[in-house]
């Protein structure tokens, strides 16, 4: 998964980069980038069936070799129609890709060491994804090397789960849930979700194309999404405890905050000195890329837990969904007002949440300490959404990204004795 992070990485940054040069519309790019998030729907709906019928083995190595003709098509046909057509298919094969590495990795994991296991798991992929943005700095992106170098790192990929001789997984396909009755459970969490989705494809899709408008060539752009990958590796558990701690709402508000002050500054003041314009990015994104983790967890905190790999996987739907409209909104928006339109709208995005999130705070009280499930770090760059645990036998499956759902068994299970005592 670390070597399939930097064909992932590398991919996302050199075609909105590529699509810059060969001088696509802002608009046109922020579609091409959208399509990802449509085929990584379409993913999460057919790897399951795919795994009961082929199993992990063969369904990962089938996904790879797509994912890694997907790239060479890139290079092959520059114009956005083939690019959106081959987006969508690389959506697909990496949503399926998480879902097989994931469930895997569950299957193995036992209740006494799941969460160090996604810990670690989820730091190996941020790793790669930040580490992929100095690939750049190897290849040309006026050339078709990088698109090859990507092919390869995908292909490269399959060798240790095909050479693997561990025992793989039987799957089970989830039951789903009615939004509806997930809202009425937890507003604010799902509205977060959705929110998330929107900020994190605006960053991770449309970042290379806000560095590139903004004058940056190859390495400033390769920097300023290292800066803003990397940031969030540092943050995810330091915030996460916090919220083991304190009301998780209260959590959500101040990164809401912290991120829409950061942004305002980088709108309001720039062009900024190049060192303190990356650490404002650094600290924007270490906080907007942690909503994700603590949304998830403050949904959690209100489900029992036979609930929640029905409900994880609808959470990923709904981010899923909306982070497909955050490469077009930005694209749209950029190419009406300039690259400040950028950090302008995910600044809104992150105020218009803190403005919500107090809202709701108003409206009802918080979850005790006693009842919350501990935090486990968890990104909607990846997405297994407990795809292939049944509910008998364990509700804290991993989720998406860019994702698992909080809550280890002990603890879970003596938060839904507290509440069987109130």
């Amino acid at each position: 998964m670390g070597i399939l992070m930097l064909g992932a990485g590398f991919q996302a940054t050199i075609l909105g980069l590529r699509a810059t040069l060969e001088g696509f519309p802002t608009p046109v790019t922020g579609l091409v980038m959208s399509c990802y998030y449509v085929g990584y729907l379409l993913g999460t709906q057919i790897a399951p069936r795919a795994l009961q019928r082929v199993g992990h083995v063969r369904a990962f190595a089938a996904l790879a070799a797509l994912a890694s003709v997907a790239s060479l098509v890139h290079a092959s046909w520059v114009h956005p129609l083939p690019w959106a057509l081959m987006r969508l298919v690389s959506g697909l094969c990496f949503a399926g890709i998480y879902v097989v590495a994931e469930s895997w990795l569950n299957h193995r994991a036992s209740r006494a060491n799941r969460g160090r296991l996604l810990a670690i798991y989820m730091l190996v992929l941020y790793v790669g994804l930040g580490s992929a943005q100095f690939l750049l700095v190897l290849t040309s992106p006026e050339s078709s090397a990088p698109f090859m170098l990507i092919s390869a790192l995908i292909s490269l990929a399959m060798v240790p789960i095909v050479a693997s001789a561990q025992q793989t997984p039987e799957p089970a396909v989830p039951h789903r849930v009615r939004y509806r009755d997930l809202y009425r459970n937890s507003p604010l969490g799902v509205v977060a979700v959705a929110a998330s989705g929107l900020i994190s494809s605006i960053i991770f899709s449309m970042g290379p194309v806000y560095a590139r408008l903004s004058g940056n060539g190859p390495r400033g752009v390769a920097a300023f999404m290292a800066v803003s990958i990397l940031a969030a590796v540092l943050t995810q558990y330091p915030v996460g405890r916090l919220s083991d701690r304190v009301d998780r709402r209260t959590v959500i508000a101040s990164a809401c905050t912290l991120a829409t002050l950061v942004a305002a500054s980088i709108v309001f003041f720039g062009p900024l000195p190049r060192g303190l314009f990356l650490a404002l990015t650094a600290l924007f994104s270490g906080s907007a890329l942690t909503l994700y983790s603590l949304s998830v967890s403050h949904v959690n905190d209100k489900l029992e837990p036979a609930q929640m790999v029905d409900a994880s996987s609808a959470l990923l739907m709904m981010n899923g969904m909306a982070a497909a409209a955050g490469p077009v909104l930005a694209g749209s928006l950029i190419h009406a007002f300039g690259p400040r339109a950028y950090f302008a709208t995910l600044g809104t995005l992150t105020g218009a949440l803190t403005v919500y999130d107090l809202w709701r705070k108003s409206r009802r009280a918080a979850v005790p300490r006693e009842l919350k499930g501990p935090f486990i770090n968890t990104q909607q760059i990846v997405t297994c959404a407990g795809l292939d645990s049944p509910p008998a036998r364990r509700a804290d499956a991993p989720t998406g990204p860019e994702v698992a759902p909080t809550g280890l068994d002990a603890a879970r299970a003596g938060a839904v004795r507290a509440k069987e005592a109130i």
